[in-house]
C-alpha cells in the first residue's frame, strides 16, 4: 500500500525547486539546501578555541580577526565580511578595515577583487527574501560611506578604535539579490581562464 502522506510531503518539498512555507498571512520562501555545512560543530568550535590560546597575556601582540568568506575563481576574488547591527549601526575594528583596504588595493593591482561588508539583523539566510544591507570597498574608498570613529548620535562616546557605519549609508538588498551579485562576479571571473 502506497503511503499517501509521504507522497504529499515529497510533492510539497520538491528537491529541485525552492520550497514555500505558508504561515497564516505571509508566505516565506525557502532556498534550496546550502552548498556548505559545518559537519562537526563541536570540532569547529574547538578549532576556534585552540586558536584563541595563541595570543596570551604578557605578549605585546593583541587583537585579531578573520575573513568571514573568501571566494576565489580563476584568480578573481570576492570577499564577504558580515557584521551584526546594533542600534542601526555596525562596528568595524580599524585594524580590520585597514587590512581590508590594503588587501583590496593589492589584489586589484594584479586581478579583480570585490570586497563587501554586509550588515544584518537576526537573519535566516535560507530565506531568499530576507534583507541585508551592503556596501562595497570601492564605496568606502571613494567616500560614499562616512568614516566615523565616534557615534554621531551619542555625544557621550568619544573616538573609538573602530569605524561606525550606519544602516542608512548601506544599500538594502534581499539575500537573493546578494546571491545574484556574487554569481555575477563568478561569471565575470570566467573570462580570466588561467
Amino acid at each position: 500500500m502506497k503511503n499517501e502522506t509521504s507522497d504529499l510531503i515529497d510533492t510539497f518539498y520538491d528537491k529541485e525547486n525552492p520550497t514555500v512555507q505558508k504561515n497564516s498571512s505571509e508566505i516565506i520562501r525557502k532556498s534550496p539546501k546550502g552548498k556548505y555545512r559545518i559537519f562537526d560543530e563541536a570540532e569547529f568550535t574547538r578549532g576556534r578555541e585552540v586558536l584563541g590560546d595563541l595570543i596570551v597575556h604578557g605578549m605585546v601582540a593583541s587583537g585579531g580577526t578573520d575573513i568571514d568568506w573568501l571566494i576565489e575563481h580563476n584568480g578573481g576574488f570576492v570577499i564577504l565580511e558580515f557584521k551584526g547591527f546594533h542600534n542601526d549601526k555596525i562596528n568595524i575594528p580599524k585594524g580590520q578595515m585597514i587590512a581590508y583596504e590594503k588587501l583590496h588595493e593589492k589584489l586589484n593591482q594584479v586581478t579583480k577583487c570585490y570586497l563587501y561588508v554586509i550588515g544584518c539583523d537576526d537573519i535566516d539566510f535560507s530565506n531568499p527574501d530576507a534583507t541585508v544591507w551592503v556596501f562595497e570597498m570601492r564605496q568606502w574608498k571613494e567616500g560614499g560611506i562616512p568614516k566615523n570613529t565616534s557615534d554621531i548620535y551619542d555625544e557621550n562616546l568619544g573616538k573609538q578604535n573602530k569605524f561606525i557605519v550606519y544602516r542608512e549609508y548601506m544599500e538594502e538588498v534581499k539575500v537573493e539579490k546578494l546571491r545574484d551579485i556574487i554569481d555575477s562576479h563568478w561569471k565575470e571571473f570566467e573570462k580570466f581562464k588561467m
